[in-house]
């Protein structure tokens, strides 16, 4: 079987697994909409940076909860089973092609419930969905990485969360910038640098987990 086969073969088990739990779904969707509705009844009303903000910070919190169990959950005879039928590329690209999935859906759900609760201030709502779109992306492949990294470290939630913040920070700022300028309709060339930042970043983790994730799977 080749890597392509085997990354099919490991999201349909990803998938399937899900389906018959749906624990990750539901916690993290019921997380995302109670933390809303709780900042509305605590803000009611807010003003647009704030808005924007806040959204991404509930996305970052449940983006974490959503993927910092990618690998903590598999027990060790799972992990040997992965190890005699599939790569060490083949795995890490699979979860985080999952987890690109799975913070898609929870970002659109996250975002159409967000803008139905509060006020939407947004000027060009296309293109901040687009930042959503690329934010979401973005979060999937740095805390997938950072999650294989930590899982090999006893799942160290101290390891994850120090490993993280160099990355997600700039990211962060990177995607605030980004998501303000689509809610103050500005034009969309101005936010081109930012859209190749988050491209570049997403790039450049991918590459790093194919590269160092082997060496990690073999111990």
């Amino acid at each position: 079987m080749g890597l392509f086969g085997q990354v099919k073969f490991l999201i349909h088990k990803e998938l399937v697994l899900e389906w018959r739990s749906k624990y990750a779904l539901n916690g993290i969707l019921l997380y995302v909409v109670s933390t809303i509705f709780v900042c509305y009844l605590s803000f009611k009303q807010i003003n647009p940076v704030t808005w924007n903000a806040l959204f991404w910070i509930i996305m970052l919190f449940a983006s974490v909860n959503a993927i910092s169990k990618s690998f903590s959950q598999e027990n060790k005879g799972r992990q040997l089973y992965y190890y005699t039928v599939a790569s060490a590329k083949a795995v890490i690209l699979s979860k985080i092609i999952y987890n690109v999935f799975l913070m898609l859906l929870l970002s659109t759900i996250a975002i159409g419930f967000y803008t139905l609760v509060f006020s939407n201030p947004i000027g060009d709502p296309l293109f901040y969905f687009l930042a959503v779109i690329i934010g979401s992306i973005s979060f999937a492949c740095v805390f997938t990485m950072i999650s294989g990294i930590s899982s090999k470290a006893g799942n160290s939630g101290t390891l994850m969360a120090v490993l993280s913040f160099p990355i997600i920070i700039p990211l962060l700022m990177v995607l605030i910038k980004f998501s303000k300028n689509a809610m103050d309709d500005l034009d969309r060339s101005v936010s081109y640098n930012e859209i190749g930042v988050l491209i570049a970043i997403n790039l450049i983790v991918v590459t790093a987990s194919i590269i160092l994730f082997p060496f990690l799977w073999r111990e």
